[in-house]
């Protein structure tokens, strides 16, 4: 396979071998991450809490502060923001616009992944580590959201990377060029999402100035360069917040990410092995290549990039495990070393350095077993869901799950060509065809994420928050108020396309109950907490659909 597309190259297309793969690796991962982009509803929170805060940039000119319900939200920096609110100027306020940055990200990582891997190595490993990236289930799947994690790790890897420059070229004028392109990337990093990233690079320097029995690694001319570096972006913006709104983001923000660490927020405890359990299964393939190059001591192979990614790898998961507050992809900078790693591995297989060993032909087969049985077995499940409702006893999710919804057999497609593909890869991958391996592996990936965009993922949202969704939407426009009740959602914002207030008539929450207020309000909330709300005698039910109720009660003027 690999010389029919070096003869369509050579007598079709007549370019170099990496505008070649260039190329062909922006074409496929252009159309892996944006197929279906727009084609189910952005989910609470995460996804529809960051596109409101770029909707109110747009609907208030106010570009400096983030918002969240016209206030001012102290979680995050503006970055990742800025970069969906002029998506959204270009291609309109939904969710195509709001997913739209992660998805060119991930073209951009992809080659970026190639380019280091050429560098570092040669463009048979960059090809290898980018392909595996692109197949690992989770990475490729956040390509195609609207949360932050994505731009932020990709600036931390380019952070990263200037380190890693710095250590093997610490004389030379390129470290200097490095030291201050990672380090403007890394502040970058904090404008996107906090300062934990220059944290994790902040540790990754002193465990490998340790490993290097505290050799110096370059000079502090460079250091500095790297630092200040680091500062610009930040300070620029801090400076500016600052002389706006004085110093209450600072510490709102600081404070709130103390908190993040310290403490469980919003329900996201998890025991100590979480994150681990996430990558393993999360990045297949990659984390099973990974795994011998991961608790192996290279004697052969001491080069810095390797260093510092098994570094990365332990860093970041001890880091996260650490962390009372467990969140899926709080480990997601791992997928880097992870999938190099897997790089590593194949590269070294491809260079008859080592042998694959049978635990790894094994676990490819056992994982990808148990991930094809997941995607055939949920349709199913679901058209029997009835066979279930004795074992549920959540009120909520009993009625969400019971909502009608066109599930087919056909829908299990999408398991079965990840089956089929998969099979392919594995046998490659016994048969040492290791460049049909990662092309089977990325459209095993590819064919299964497309289809469950398609056919799976929007009746998975239907039952968990579609007649919410659906009710919002019909009161756009209109002058009403609406708000939930019992959880904590910003599908009303969003989806309402809620203007500002500037009377600011609502104040306590008794208010949307009892108060005057010059507009009707709708309730929503889920059936279990209905009652609550029936005991006000101004309340009126509307209907109950899925696990939701729907009230009104008329203005009070």
């Amino acid at each position: 396979m690999a010389e029919i597309f070096q003869m369509v190259r050579k007598f079709v297309f007549n370019i170099s071998p990496i505008a070649w793969d260039i190329s062909c690796l922006t074409l496929l991962a252009g159309i892996a991450f944006f197929f279906g982009l727009g084609n189910v509803h952005l989910f609470d929170w995460d996804e529809i809490n960051f596109a409101e805060a770029a909707r109110e940039m747009l609907v208030t000119g106010n570009y400096g502060q983030v918002q969240i319900n016209f206030e001012p939200f102290y979680e995050k920096p503006p970055l990742f923001f800025w970069l969906q609110a002029l998506s959204m100027h270009i291609w309109g306020i939904n969710e195509f616009a709001a997913r739209f940055p992660n998805a060119l990200c991930g073209v951009i990582t992809v080659l970026t992944l190639y380019l280091i891997g050429s560098r570092e190595k040669d463009k048979n490993f960059g090809l290898c580590w980018s392909l595996i990236h692109l197949s690992a289930l989770l990475p490729h799947f956040y390509f195609k959201t609207g949360i932050i994690d994505p731009v932020f790790n990709y600036f931390i890897l380019l952070g990263i990377y200037g380190i890693v420059k710095l250590y093997n070229n610490p004389k030379s004028r390129i470290a200097t060029i490095w030291s201050f392109i990672g380090g403007l990337s890394m502040g970058a990093s904090i404008l996107t999402k906090g300062p934990v990233g220059f944290l994790i690079a902040s540790l990754i320097v002193c465990c490998y100035w340790l490993q290097q029995h505290k050799n110096p690694f370059c000079s502090w001319a460079r250091c500095m360069i790297y630092f200040c570096s680091v500062c610009i972006l930040p300070v620029a913006w801090l400076s500016y917040e600052t002389y706006q709104h004085g110093t209450s983001f600072i510490t709102n923000f600081l404070a709130n990410h103390i908190d993040l660490f310290s403490q469980p927020i919003a329900g996201h405890s998890q025991p100590f092995y979480y994150h681990f359990l996430v990558v393993f299964f999360g990045c297949f393939p990659a984390s099973i290549l990974a795994l011998k190059s991961l608790v192996t001591r290279h004697f052969g192979d001491r080069s810095t990039m390797l260093s510092i990614m098994i570094m990365l790898f332990w860093i970041v998961m001890i880091l996260f495990s650490l962390s009372t507050t467990k969140i899926v992809h709080y480990s997601s900078l791992a997928y880097f070393p992870i999938s190099f790693l897997a790089a590593h591995h194949l590269y070294q297989i491809e260079q008859n350095k080592v042998i694959s060993l049978k635990w790894t032909k094994r676990g490819l087969w056992i994982i990808g077993s148990l991930i094809s049985i997941v995607f055939i077995a949920l349709p199913i499940v679901a058209l029997n869901k009835r066979w279930f409702y004795p074992f549920i006893h959540h009120q909520f999710m009993l009625a969400c799950i019971d909502l009608p919804v066109n599930w087919h057999i056909q829908d299990c497609a999408t398991g079965c060509s990840y089956v089929v593909f998969t099979v392919i890869a594995l046998y490659c991958f016994n048969s040492r065809l290791l460049r049909a391996f990662l092309l089977a592996s990325v459209m095993a990936t590819t064919s299964c994420i497309a289809l469950a965009t398609m056919h799976i993922v929007p009746k998975i949202e239907q039952h968990i928050q579609g007649p919410a969704i659906a009710f919002y939407q019909q009161l756009v426009g209109e002058s009403v108020y609406v708000t939930t009740v019992g959880f904590k959602s910003y599908a009303p914002f969003f989806y309402g396309q809620k203007a500002p207030d500037p009377s600011k008539a609502v104040g306590s929450r008794t208010s949307w109950m009892i108060g005057r207020l010059p507009y009707p309000v709708y309730f929503v909330v889920k059936v279990d907490d209905l009652e609550d709300l029936l005991q006000y005698n101004s309340m009126q039910l509307l209907y109950i659909q899925g696990g939701f109720a729907f009230l009104k009660r008329e203005q009070i003027g």
